[in-house]
């Protein structure tokens, strides 16, 4: 699933550690969403949502 995390971590000046801590993930969690390697789970992807303020299907995009 292409997303737009990466960028919005730059845009909030947070790294993968912040926004894992945030969200209550792990790292390397981030790290595998970012590279599309593992899709998040229904209740990850609202929690971050919210936290950028934007919508599931402004962030997460189906391939």
């Amino acid at each position: 699933m292409k997303n737009r995390i990466k960028v919005l971590r730059a845009e909030h000046n947070m790294t993968q550690a912040q926004l894992a801590d945030v969200v209550e993930v792990s790292r390397q969690t981030i790290n595998a969403i970012e590279k599309g390697k593992f899709d998040p789970s229904l209740p990850l992807a609202f929690r971050i949502s919210r936290l950028f303020k934007m919508s599931i299907e402004e962030i997460f995009e189906a391939e």
